[in-house]
């Protein structure tokens, strides 16, 4: 069952890696089928890193502009919860894929300025989720997963039809501030978890999911004393 904020541990390409996203008790285990990825797998490691995941945590299967044939293939591989569009997909293509393969969808959405936000509106509607990435400051054939964070107050105040994840830059040592500055119903990590490209750190993982829960049990209680002082 999922707590109340989301922790998706993204960019899984090792056994170990499942292992410990697992153990930190992840809520969203992310598998990437993009070759252009350091994180990058194959539908047969798919296979294999899925089937260790078991039904603990909900599988995530993220690709960039895939066609039906490749949606199809690594579904079958992968028997995900969620898709996850992290290209130029537009509002109609996100709603021809869930109708068409009957999986829920996370669409990601780059944020660099304010003009970025007019994207959610065309998206919230079709999508069953939505994640905000950095956006590229240059031209690159990777659309998200490079590491960097956005103005997070872009986001104060947002009202999506959706939950949304935060991604972009977070780490141990910043994702408390990000949930508080955002407020945002859930995280989404890959390089801040890593001690190499594409290679996860188990001791990462485990401060990654403690502080953001820490995050979320001290405003709990904030809101708590808050409710008791109004009395």
């Amino acid at each position: 069952m999922f707590m109340s904020t989301l922790i998706k541990i993204c960019g899984l390409a090792a056994p170990e890696a499942v292992d410990a996203a697992m153990k930190a008790g992840a809520d969203l285990l992310g598998f990437v089928f993009f070759d252009k990825s350091p994180r990058h797998v194959s539908l047969e490691q798919a296979g294999r890193l899925g089937a260790r995941a078991g039904s603990g945590a909900a599988r995530v299967l993220l690709t960039v502009d895939a066609d039906d044939a490749l949606l199809a293939a690594a579904i079958a591989a992968l028997d995900p919860q969620f898709l996850q569009l992290h290209g130029g997909e537009t509002p109609e293509r996100v709603a021809a894929i869930r109708a068409c393969f009957g999986v829920k969808v996370i669409k990601a959405i780059g944020i660099g300025d304010s003009a970025d936000l007019a994207e959610i509106g065309r998206y919230d509607d079709v999508a069953d989720m939505l994640l905000f990435d950095s956006r590229p400051k240059a031209p690159t054939d990777r659309p998200g997963g490079n590491g960097g964070a956005f103005d997070w107050s872009l986001l104060r105040g947002l009202k999506t039809k959706k939950p949304w994840l935060l991604a972009g830059g977070l780490n141990a040592g910043n994702v408390a501030q990000a949930l508080i500055e955002t407020g945002a119903p859930g995280v989404d990590v890959s390089s801040g978890v890593e001690s190499a490209p594409g290679v996860k750190d188990k001791d990462k993982v485990a401060d990654f999911v403690a502080r953001a829960r820490a995050a979320e049990i001290a405003a709990l209680w904030e809101k708590r004393r808050g409710t008791a002082a109004a009395r």
